[in-house]
C-alpha cells in the first residue's frame, strides 16, 4: 500500500498548476470561518472577569462624599454608605438603573428600559475611585506679581460667559487634592495659560497668542527638566475659545505631543488628535438647580435658535423656518430662551463656526433630548458616556429628513432618552467648589485615562 504522503503528492501533481494559487486562500477562508464560529458560540471566554462586579448596597444620593469601596476576594464590588451611588446611576427620584443592563433601540422600540448611560459603569466606578486616591498634577508656578499673573492664575470670581468652562476647570483644579508641589509625584503637568484671557489682553490679543505660547514653552523647557523628558507628552492645557486651536501654530510640540483639552474638538480639523486630546464641554454657567417639567408639557417637537453663521444652520433654517412642529429661529427670540427649551421634546445642537456650542449643555440642563447636527464632533466624555442612550446624532445631509427621523422615535424610546438625559446632566454642570461626578471630575477622569503608565525619572 502506498504511503499517504505519496498519495497526496500524486494527487497534487495531477492538479492544474493554477490550482495552487487557490489553496492558500481556501485554507485562510476556512480558518477565518472557524474562528468566527468559535467566537460567537463561546462568548463567555472573551468576557473579562476582572471587571464583572456585582454592585451592591445602593444608598441615598450624596453631593460630595468621598469614595470608599472595598474589593473583597470574591470579586464583588461593595459600596459603602459614603459612596454617592445614586448620583451616578440614579434618576431624579433616586431610583437606581442597573449597571449591567445594556439595552438598545429595537426595531419596534423594545428593550428600551435601563439603557446604561456609561460605556462601562463597573470600570468607571473602579477607575474613578483610583483616580481620586492617586492622581497627581503639577502646575508650573507663577507669582502673583507676574506681569501676566491674570493669564496663569485662576480667577478670583465666579466665572461667566460662553467660554466659562476654561476658568471653572482651572479654579477647581488649583484648589483640589489632585495638586502636588512635588513634580516627582506628578502624573501630568498643567500648562496654566488662559487662551481666553490672552485674547483679551491688549499686550497680546488674538494675533500675538501664537508667539506668547511659543515663548512660554521655551521658558519652561529651559528652566525645568520636565518638558524635555517626554517632549511634552505628559503635559496638558485647557482652552474653550476656538482661537485655542490655532494658538499652537508656533509651538508644534504642544499640538502634536501635549494633551489638548479643548471645546473645539473636531475630527475633521488639523491640530486635534482624537484619543490623545479630549473634548471640554462648553457650558453656560447656571447656579440654580435644573428645572423639572413633564413630557406632556413639551408641546413642540424640536427647537433651535441662533445666528446663521454656517452652511449647516443656513440649511436648517431654509428647510424648517416656517414649520409648525420644528421651530428653527435666527435672530432675537420673542420669548425667553429657557421657555423654548422647556417646551420642546428635542433641542437642536447645530454646528456654527465650530462643531461646539453650549446648546448641548443647555438642552440637558432643561431636560430636553439633544439632537446633534455637527459632523465630526468628538463629543465631551465620549470615552465614558454612551451618547446614544441620551441623544441622537443626525448627519447634516439628512436635515430635510429631520421631521421623519424624530417622528419615527417611539414614545418608549423617547421616554428612555429623556430619562437618561436627567441622569447625565449632572456631568455637564460646573460647581464652586466641585462636587463628585460634575464636569470638573469628568474632565479629570479623561485626563487620568491619558496619563502615561511610565513615570520618568528626574535623575
Amino acid at each position: 500500500m502506498a504511503h499517504p504522503s505519496m498519495l497526496l503528492h500524486r494527487h497534487l501533481a495531477s492538479l492544474p498548476s493554477n490550482t495552487f494559487f487557490f489553496l492558500p486562500a481556501t485554507l485562510a477562508l476556512f480558518t477565518t470561518l472557524f474562528i468566527l464560529f468559535y467566537i460567537f458560540t463561546t462568548p463567555s471566554l472573551f468576557i473579562s472577569h476582572q471587571h464583572k462586579h456585582n454592585l451592591k448596597h445602593p444608598l441615598g444620593p450624596s453631593q460630595s462624599s468621598p469614595l470608599t469601596p472595598s474589593l473583597p476576594s470574591n470579586g464583588s464590588f461593595h459600596l459603602s454608605a459614603k459612596f454617592p451611588f445614586n448620583d451616578v446611576f440614579g434618576g431624579e427620584d433616586g431610583t437606581v438603573s442597573p449597571v449591567s443592563s445594556r439595552s438598545h433601540f429595537g426595531s419596534k422600540g423594545n428593550s428600551m428600559n435601563d439603557i446604561d448611560v456609561f460605556r462601562d459603569g463597573d470600570i468607571f466606578l473602579e477607575d474613578y475611585q483610583q483616580m481620586n486616591r492617586s492622581f497627581k498634577i503639577y502646575v508650573y508656578p507663577h507669582r502673583r506679581d507676574d506681569p501676566f499673573a491674570h493669564v496663569f492664575l485662576p480667577v478670583d470670581f465666579e466665572p461667566g460667559g460662553n467660554y466659562a468652562s476654561e476658568s471653572y476647570f482651572k479654579k477647581a483644579l488649583m484648589n483640589s487634592h489632585f495638586i502636588t508641589e512635588d513634580p516627582r509625584k506628578a502624573d501630568l503637568f498643567f500648562l496654566p495659560f488662559s487662551i481666553a484671557r490672552l485674547r483679551h489682553d491688549r499686550r497680546v490679543g488674538g494675533g500675538g497668542i501664537q508667539s506668547f505660547i511659543r515663548d512660554y514653552i521655551s521658558n519652561i523647557s529651559t528652566k525645568y527638566p520636565y518638558w524635555n523628558r517626554t517632549g511634552g507628552a505628559d503635559h496638558f492645557y485647557v482652552a474653550c475659545h476656538s482661537i485655542g486651536r490655532s494658538a499652537m501654530a508656533k509651538a508644534e510640540e504642544v499640538k502634536l505631543n501635549a494633551i489638548q483639552i479643548v471645546c473645539s474638538s473636531s475630527y475633521f480639523l488639523p491640530g486635534y488628535v482624537a484619543h490623545k486630546d479630549a473634548s471640554l464641554p462648553q457650558v453656560w454657567p447656571r447656579t440654580d438647580d435644573p428645572p423639572t417639567i413633564t413630557t406632556s408639557e413639551r408641546k413642540k417637537l424640536a427647537f433651535f435658535a441662533g445666528a446663521i453663521n454656517s452652511p449647516v444652520r443656513e440649511k436648517l433654517v431654509k428647510f424648517w423656518r416656517n414649520d409648525s412642529e420644528i421651530y428653527a429661529h435666527f435672530g432675537r427670540l420673542k420669548t425667553p430662551y429657557a421657555d423654548e427649551l422647556l417646551g420642546s421634546k428635542f433641542c437642536l445642537h447645530v454646528k456654527g463656526f465650530e462643531v461646539n456650542t453650549a446648546r448641548i449643555a443647555d438642552s440637558l440642563y432643561y431636560g430636553c433630548v439633544p439632537i446633534i447636527l455637527a459632523n465630526y464632533y468628538d463629543l465631551p466624555f465620549a470615552d465614558i458616556l454612551n451618547w446614544k442612550s441620551f441623544s441622537i446624532a443626525v448627519v447634516t445631509v439628512d436635515i430635510p429628513l429631520l421631521k421623519k427621523i424624530l417622528r419615527g422615535i417611539t414614545s418608549d424610546e423617547y421616554s428612555s432618552l429623556r430619562g437618561n438625559v436627567l441622569k447625565v446632566r449632572k456631568h455637564f454642570q460646573w460647581h464652586v467648589p466641585p462636587i463628585d461626578f460634575d464636569a470638573f471630575y469628568m474632565v479629570m477622569y479623561e485626563l487620568w485615562l491619558r496619563r502615561s503608565c511610565i513615570r520618568m525619572s528626574n535623575d
